[in-house]
């Protein structure tokens, strides 16, 4: 009995935090916002710190383009566990459709969870090069990781166009998020699409596969943080094959109007009353429904056309296109180090829908916009 106390008496004081924890979590939703908050935080920096190991050791194999793969399945494993989350995916099956690039909406740093349940093998992310100097920076090097310089031009056209030669002579898929930024609202909703992917898979001849993550604002934005069940619809491959630059502003409404109508059949109904005005619709001046044909691209105004995504970069055609005035951006994510809920000038810039220096990065780490 003595040995059996000598046992129990240090487990009962080490459990004691997680208790005192519970007991306040249940209590006060701001505790329990921060404490899931600070739990998906240290599973994403765990399997990110493994994530090198993981790397290096496909790519030793031949296989550094399934890296991304497995550090993917790992991280729902575990992050999605731990938060009681689970994605339910639809059109699976049109994943394996390579080379193509694929394109989801962003709204949160969650939407990483998502990648983790449904980001295929053999593909590949695109990278401002800033983020090689990151911890991030080794993983995302060795799972094959096309990085690009957001600060010249010509160098980003360069990089452009070898990724397309790339995925077409490895048969990869690329990802990339084409609004340039997070977007978050309780309506579902979607930025315009930065047109530098679509130039992307125009040039190369590829499809583009659209990926849909179902709105999750009832469970997760500022102050919220719940487990739940979601959906995630991934679109048949829409072929650009004989496709040319002049195509390219239609082929990109095309796709962002089957993701929105997308959107909004996955989502989860909220009341016409409760619904706030989507950002498209404030600054298009109306209302566009799924299905109605309307181009619902809210126009960008000349202050948000230099930074939206990227950033403050000269405007950047792919080779070819010189003269379409089409701004390039294939950022593939946001919130690498923060999406602070605080209202500093760099989250309302944000929150406004312009990339801003916390938008970068594949790895989505931060707090909610």
């Amino acid at each position: 009995m003595a040995f059996l106390g000598s046992i129990i008496k240090p487990l009962a004081y080490m459990s004691l935090p997680v208790v005192i924890i519970r007991s306040l979590c249940t209590r006060s939703p701001a505790v329990r916002y921060y404490t899931r908050l600070g739990v998906y935080l240290g599973a994403m920096a765990a399997v990110a710190t493994c994530s090198i190991f993981i790397a290096a050791g496909m790519s030793i194999l031949g296989r550094k383009y399934d890296a991304n793969w497995v550090v993917a399945r790992v991280f729902d494993a575990t992050a999605g566990r731990l938060m009681g989350i689970e994605w339910e995916v639809e059109g699976e099956e049109h994943l394996q459709t390579r080379p193509a690039v694929m394109m989801g909406n962003h709204q949160s740093m969650l939407d990483i969870l998502g990648l983790g349940r449904m980001f295929p093998q053999r593909a590949a992310m695109v990278a401002k090069k800033e983020l090689r100097l990151t911890p991030l920076g080794p993983w995302m090097t060795l799972s094959g990781a096309i990085w690009l310089n957001r600060g010249n031009s010509a160098s980003a056209v360069r990089s452009l166009e070898a990724a397309g030669e790339e995925i077409k002579r490895e048969k990869l898929s690329l990802w990339i998020f084409p609004e340039g930024t997070r977007h978050s609202s309780e309506a579902p909703d979607m930025l315009p699409l930065k047109k530098g992917g679509f130039h992307l898979a125009v040039q190369a001849g590829v499809p583009i596969i659209p990926v849909v993550f179902e709105n999750y604002w009832r469970l997760y934005h500022r102050g919220v943080f719940e487990g739940g069940k979601l959906k995630i619809r991934i679109l048949p491959p829409i072929p650009t094959a004989g496709l040319t630059t002049s195509d390219v502003h239609s082929l990109a409404t095309r796709v962002r109007d089957q993701m929105l109508e997308a959107l909004r059949e996955i989502s989860v109904k909220v009341p016409a009353a409760q619904a706030p005005a989507s950002a498209t619709s404030k600054a298009a001046g109306s209302s566009v429904q799924p299905g109605s044909g309307a181009s619902p691209q809210a126009p960008v105004s000349e202050k948000q056309e230099s930074t939206l995504g990227l950033g403050d970069a000269p405007d950047v055609s792919v080779s070819g296109s010189q003269g379409s005035g089409e701004s390039l951006s294939t950022d593939p994510a946001s919130d690498a180090r923060s999406a602070s809920p605080t209202r500093s000038r760099t989250s309302e810039a944000s929150e406004n829908g312009t990339e801003t220096e916390e938008d970068e990065g594949m790895v989505l780490v931060g707090r909610p916009a």
